[in-house]
């Protein structure tokens, strides 16, 4: 499956499993998918809860740095790639 690079993970949340990512381009929506790519990070899951500044949101665009619920641990400087069918 064709993947597109938008963003990085900026930080995690272990309690809560929540990355932080910067969005560098494009945009996400609530059930993309979405793979998290690093060092020791290589997983693919759909976005179930997005949140920009503590709100809920259904899409964020290039800029917004946005709260992703996760199922698996992400690290600082991860990739995150949107795949498109």
């Amino acid at each position: 499956m064709p993947e597109q690079l938008v963003g990085t993970v900026q930080h995690y949340f272990k309690g809560p499993s929540v990355a932080v990512v910067r969005l560098a381009e494009g945009t996400l929506a609530v059930g993309d998918s979405i793979r998290f790519h690093g060092h020791t990070t290589n997983f693919t899951e759909q976005i179930t809860s997005m949140q920009v500044n503590h709100q809920p949101v259904p899409l964020a665009k290039a800029g917004d740095e946005v709260a992703i619920q996760v199922t698996d641990r992400t690290r600082q400087h991860d990739q995150v790639f949107k795949v498109t069918p």
